[in-house]
């Protein structure tokens, strides 16, 4: 059972210090190292907010900042699948004018500032350090690994008043809005989210296994996937539609619903969907992608011991053609999705990837929602009540839907690029901010 507490929204806001402190209990030694002392993280942080709040020739100042010395990055590497280090002669003031006038030139998505601290002369930026944009695929899916970050303090501000920290790749916190959450939570590491695909992903590797002794049949052998990897796939699908809205910086709602609601939306109850799609191959393609891709991660690693069965890590590293133009298929088909968004209404598809079609109104027929849980931990085994008006119709549809439909889940991405998850957990109405 899950805990969930009343909270009340104050004005309260919290700051550049509060984060620092936020960090400070988050931050695990064993693992990253020692933090500077409780002044010099203050200085490092506010100076990254302050800049984040300012403007280069008319543009937002967007940047990354790694706490590193130069010397524990590897000299003779780069981008896409290293990281490149380029040192200045002497070290630069660190603060909020110099991080703005080196922000042009350190790319938020490709590139990184880099600080060091001196116990005599304190914080420095010693350079830059060009990532490539393969650091994102965290949160877009997609099968090509970034290059690694070594276990350092990394600052993000991606908009004004709104910094994150991490730890080298993985998310720790963020301050944004004047609040402070964890951005650890990723709820594509839930357990409720796999377990309301789990039939769906039983029905695919049905449906490759039937393909598979087709094939054996015929002579050809196939190896053994590993029984995870549709799940993997289809969370890699949902991240690269997110992904694909977040960029549009329009918004859109997702909604996913069970296969036996099909007909129901189609016969527009609950959501009234102006644009339909015909019942043909064409709407269930996504899904005819994913067995494609299984299909020839089978008959690529043929040769692979039959005690080694085939998973993701085969599949990010494999320069196979077909699996290369099926990876792209898949990312047009989100783009695709992502794209069905701009235009006022939900997307509904299918937990199975189908595509029911677009423009969809929730229905205003269905009871109101006036208290929401929002969840502290990504199963929402603890949870904190809150008051649902104080977001937007998008959200508030979403929320009535669920409600109603306790097996759906909607995926609301806003126009500043957060996104929120919304299904009903015990009885609750309840959301999850991703990270």
């Amino acid at each position: 059972m899950s805990s969930v507490e009343d909270t009340r929204r104050t004005t309260q806001h919290a700051y550049p210090a509060d984060l620092a402190r936020f960090v400070r209990e988050r931050w695990d030694e064993d693992v990253a190292g020692a933090l500077p002392d409780q002044g010099t993280l203050e200085t490092l942080i506010s100076a990254c907010y302050q800049a984040g709040l300012l403007q280069e020739e008319e543009r937002a100042v967007k940047f990354r900042v790694i706490l590193c010395d130069p010397d524990v990055l590897p000299p003779r590497e780069g981008p896409p699948g290293g990281i490149h280090r380029l040192e200045f002669p002497e070290p630069r003031e660190f603060d909020a004018q110099e991080i703005r006038r080196l922000s042009p030139a350190a790319d938020y998505y490709r590139s990184l500032i880099g600080v060091c601290f001196d116990e005599e002369v304190g914080l420095r930026i010693w350079g830059l350090v060009h990532t490539g944009p393969r650091w994102l695929r965290g949160g877009q899916g997609g099968r090509d690994a970034p290059p690694p970050l070594p276990q350092a303090l990394v600052l993000r501000a991606f908009g004004a008043g709104r910094i994150a920290v991490d730890v080298g790749l993985k998310g720790l916190c963020k301050l944004e809005e004047g609040r402070l959450s964890d951005t650890s939570m990723d709820v594509f590491d839930s357990r409720w989210l796999p377990d309301t695909f789990a039939p769906v992903r039983g029905e695919l590797a049905q449906i490759h296994a039937g393909l598979r002794d087709q094939a054996r049949k015929k002579g050809e052998v196939w190896a053994r996937l590993d029984n995870d990897i549709t799940r993997v796939i289809g969370q890699h699908t949902i991240k690269r539609i997110i992904s694909a809205v977040r960029d549009s910086h329009h918004g859109g709602t997702l909604v996913i619903v069970p296969p036996y609601l099909a007909d129901d939306i189609l016969e527009d109850r609950y959501v009234s969907l102006k644009y339909k799609f015909v019942d043909a191959e064409p709407r269930r393609r996504f899904r005819t992608l994913i067995v494609d891709v299984m299909n020839a991660l089978a008959r690529s690693h043929a040769g692979a011991p039959a005690r080694d069965p085939v998973g993701w890590d085969d599949y990010e590293a494999s320069s196979d053609s077909e699996l290369t133009g099926l990876d792209e298929s898949i990312f047009e088909v989100a783009h695709l999705i992502a794209g069905l968004t701009a235009v006022d209404g939900a997307v509904v598809m299918t937990q199975r990837f189908e595509m029911l079609g677009f423009g969809g109104e929730i229905s205003g027929g269905l009871p109101a929602v006036k208290t929401v849980a929002r969840a502290l931990d990504v199963e929402a085994d603890a949870a904190v009540k809150e008051s649902a008006g104080g977001v937007g119709t998008r959200h508030r549809s979403a929320y009535r839907l669920c409600n109603a439909l306790p097996d759906v889940i909607a995926v609301v991405i806003s126009q500043d690029g957060n996104v929120r998850f919304v299904k009903c957990k015990d009885e609750a109405v309840t959301y999850w901010d991703q990270a």
